[in-house]
């Protein structure tokens, strides 16, 4: 077994530090938000110095941004992605999965820049989420499968902040009102 080698401040040092850090700040931010979470806070938990975070991140932002980039980058494959899922039941299944503290609302409510690379990120992410839902509805069936992705994003947003808000269970709720929205716009299969 390695020995870590340690810094003359005890630190950790070397290889891993990079990831360490986009993880730390990943659990704070989610944990605290993002303007609550200092950089003392964060190179204590990743067990770095200011030094090298700052030689890893120019700043808080380029972290933020890099933390969102790695959340989802394929927007939820383990869903989307399944060929064993009809497309209805894709559309039911974000409901299971999808996380319901999303880091892209949280970032998009605490950075009032929307030029900031993290606001610009968490809107290419959502508009990608609802081009997923909308491709699923499509092949479907769905007569507006435009409408339905829209309504389906809008219901996952709006179960995620309730639930950041409220602390509370939304996404339960929220998938027995996407399967009424999605049995209402999909044409049920006629009968053998």
């Amino acid at each position: 077994m390695t020995e870590v080698e340690k810094g003359p401040r005890g630190l950790r040092r070397g290889r891993g530090a990079r990831e360490r850090i986009v993880s730390a700040s990943q659990q704070l931010f989610r944990d605290q938000g993002i303007t609550s979470t200092g950089m003392d806070q964060l190179c204590a938990v990743a067990g770095v110095s200011k030094r090298t975070l700052y030689q890893h991140f120019a700043g808080k932002d380029e972290l933020i941004a890099e933390g969102l980039r790695r959340f989802d980058p394929e927007i939820l494959p383990e869903v989307f992605d399944r060929t064993d899922l009809t497309p209805r039941e894709r559309l039911l299944a974000v409901f299971d999965v999808h996380s319901p503290l999303c880091p892209f609302i949280a970032a998009a409510v605490e950075i009032p820049d929307p030029g900031h690379p993290a606001r610009v990120h968490a809107r290419d992410y959502k508009l990608g989420f609802a081009a997923r839902l909308t491709e699923a509805a499509r092949e479907a069936g769905a007569p507006d499968p435009e409408q339905l992705g829209e309504q389906l994003a809008l219901l996952l947003d709006g179960a995620s902040a309730r639930s950041r808000v409220l602390d509370a269970e939304a996404f339960t709720t929220a998938a027995a009102v996407a399967a009424v929205l999605v049995d209402n716009a999909i044409p049920a299969a006629p009968a053998a």
